[in-house]
């Protein structure tokens, strides 16, 4: 089925105390707490906007019983890819691309888990069990988050090496009903007011020697023993709206997730004890096809709302009449182009899978999620310069309703431009790149896709070079093409 916000929100409320610490109190029901309600208005929204299909654009398919999200879509052709897109850029456009959480990107990680089999790979019943939870999601249109990175204590020892052996999530115990696991993971965005957690490993992460911590695997979120410590909220629920445009609807929890001897069911298990297959999920997965293709798509979106506030700022006071200025403004609208192109790219080279489905081309994909964060850095920088010291005198709204509105409307103007949209237009600026919010927007855009050495690092490791090698054999012998 395809659900409505009500209905995940009603998901929430019926699933069951959970275990969430946020600014030192902890949180039953995450549906209550006023650090939550903004969150998960966001999340419901999105469900409302596939579930009514109020933009014209098809976000649902009426495969089995009342159909499901398009994100959960198998591609098989070019055709699917191009109407996964679609319904990506809907949310995506939505939130201008700040939600970088949202539902479609782990309904992505595990579509391409079922289409690839790679658990299969590990024996019959880890695949049936993928297959049983990707369905599971799928139908009853879950809202899925992830925690996949160990947390950062010792990052010159391996996992074993910590001292404590319990440090990173791995398995205690293997029982008749399934295993028994203690440790941590980050970094779970949304966890705490997600539906399912799924945890799988990141390449390199384990050696031999760790098997207990080669793990993949999905459960509730409110599971017993599973705790979620969140980070310090930027909003208690009551920041203005009109001061913080972007901060007061998009915030995201980020959370560490500590598993407190939480029983696996073995049918939520997918890979256990095999070093060898959780280095090797990320490449024969094709995790990173597909969800770079979303990752594109959302920040695709995120780059045109950032380029737009640097127009809308540059107008607002007339400095796109200077040369210097324009240059600024043509760059980050190249930006535009150069993903766009990547993504549209990635799709007319798409590539057959071994299951009969299709993927979008790695290397483009590959290509955005190396350069995109240097891509957003710039544009929060130019939108800081071009705002300049206009970004650090705004008043707040309640200053405008105040005695001192004259003065306000007198000296804060703008060219053509009244004082209250003049700053309007500067909270929205600081709130994309100055505030708490607009920081942590920074700062996950530089690690979305992991180490961004290891992104490079991967593009050459990956890629068949013979064609461009053989034109340096060619130059070093002739040096034309006959013909």
């Amino acid at each position: 089925m395809v659900r409505s916000g009500q209905d995940y929100i009603a998901g929430l409320k019926e699933r069951g105390p959970s275990n969430v610490w946020i600014a030192g109190r902890k949180v039953d029901d995450v549906t209550s707490s006023p650090f939550f309600k903004r969150p998960i208005e966001t999340i419901a929204a999105l469900f409302d906007l596939q579930a009514s299909n109020s933009r014209g654009v098809p976000m649902g398919t009426q495969d089995g019983a009342g159909g499901y999200g398009l994100s959960f879509l198998i591609p098989r052709n070019k055709e699917d890819l191009t109407a996964r897109r679609l319904a990506m850029e809907v949310w995506a456009e939505a939130s201008f691309g700040m939600v970088g959480r949202s539902p479609d990107y782990c309904n992505t990680v595990l579509m391409a888990f079922e289409e690839t089999g790679f658990f299969h790979q590990l024996g019959k019943d880890f695949g049936d069990n993928l297959s049983a939870y990707y369905r599971h999601c799928r139908d009853n249109d879950l809202f899925l988050t992830h925690a996949i990175v160990n947390p950062q204590t010792d990052r010159s020892r391996s996992s074993k090496e910590q001292d404590n052996t319990y440090m990173h999530l791995c398995v205690v115990e293997e029982k008749s009903e399934g295993l028994i696991v203690r440790g941590a993971k980050m970094l779970a965005t949304h966890g705490p007011t997600a539906d399912e957690l799924i945890v799988y490993p990141l390449p390199g992460s384990v050696v031999p020697g760790e098997e207990r911590y080669a793990l993949a695997f999905g459960i509730p979120t409110n599971t017993p023993g599973l705790k979620f410590i969140c980070r310090e909220p930027f909003d208690d629920g009551s920041m203005s709206n009109w001061d913080h445009p972007l901060g007061s609807r998009f915030e995201e929890p980020d959370a560490m997730v500590v598993f407190e001897d939480v029983l696996i069911p073995w049918e939520r298990v997918f890979l256990h004890n095999n070093v060898a297959m959780a280095n090797k999920l990320f490449t024969s997965a094709s995790i990173q096809n597909n969800t770079g293709h979303q990752t594109a798509v959302r920040g695709l979106a995120k780059c045109k709302f950032m380029a737009a506030l640097a127009i809308a700022m540059s107008r607002s006071v007339k400095t796109d009449v200077f040369l210097h200025v324009q240059e600024q403004l043509g760059e980050v609208l190249g930006y535009l182009q150069l993903i766009e192109g990547a993504l549209h790219l990635a799709e007319q080279k798409a590539e057959p899978t071994e299951s009969g489905a299709i993927r979008p081309a790695w290397p483009p994909l590959q290509s955005v999620r190396y350069h995109l964060p240097r891509f957003y850095e710039r544009m929060v920088q130019v939108v800081q310069v071009i705002g300049a010291g206009g970004l650090l005198i705004s008043p707040t709204h309640d200053d405008l309703r105040s005695d001192i509105g004259g003065d306000i409307d007198a000296y804060y103007r703008g060219a053509g431009v009244d004082a209250e949209r003049r700053i309007h237009l500067a909270k929205l600026a600081w709130d994309a790149t100055g505030t708490q919010f607009g920081q942590r927007m920074l700062q996950y855009e530089r690690y979305y896709a992991g180490d961004p050495v290891r992104v490079a690092a991967t593009l050459y490791q990956r890629q068949n070079v013979d064609e461009l090698m053989g034109l340096v054999d060619r130059a070093l012998s002739d040096g034309v093409m006959k013909v």
